[in-house]
């Protein structure tokens, strides 16, 4: 309880000179909120396929940054300013360790995506990238539907992941 009290005094006692001296200190060693990403382009087609729950995760946040169209008619790919080709979703789970008696006990998740981002007409504006994520999961026959439950939760993690990782990517483009 002392503690609680001595926190809200020292916290109450700061002046607005004190808190104008930490802000500039925080401001001048580079520290800034994150901004909005600002993109090269304003339209964006995705190629990857209509059932894919990356496509939709993908299409959602680029929609959502507000800046960006995601036509999804085909005959739209020519008339956006870059194409975002998924080539390939693939997911594993890998065992990596058994009991003595062989049962599994621990296993790995993976999450692999290629992708490239290029011109309507072909020229590449990112070159084919493979973005790679795992995760360990240990598991245990008698609990098996919550382990199922768990791993498709992992999944969805290393999937929102590696969205964001492109959205960064595309941020990073800066000239078509």
């Amino acid at each position: 309880m002392q503690r609680r009290q001595l926190l809200r005094k020292l916290t109450l006692g700061l002046s607005s000179g004190a808190a104008m001296i930490i802000s500039g200190a925080l401001s001048g060693c580079g520290f800034a909120l994150r901004q909005p990403t600002q993109f090269a382009f304003k339209t964006v087609y995705l190629t990857l396929p209509a059932n894919s729950s990356l496509g939709a995760e993908m299409r959602r946040s680029l929609l959502a940054s507000g800046q960006l169209e995601v036509p999804k008619d085909p005959g739209e790919m020519i008339k956006s300013d870059v194409v975002l080709d998924i080539f390939s979703e693939e997911r594993q789970r890998v065992v990596v360790g058994m009991n003595a008696s062989g049962q599994v006990r621990d296993q790995q998740l993976r999450l692999r995506i290629k992708f490239r981002l290029r011109t309507p007409a072909g020229k590449a504006v990112i070159p084919d990238v493979e973005l790679f994520q795992q995760r360990d999961l240990s598991y245990t026959e008698t609990v098996a539907l919550s382990k199922e439950i768990e791993e498709a939760a992992m999944y969805r993690d290393m999937q929102s992941d590696i969205v964001q990782q492109i959205m960064r990517r595309l941020g990073a483009v800066r000239a078509l």
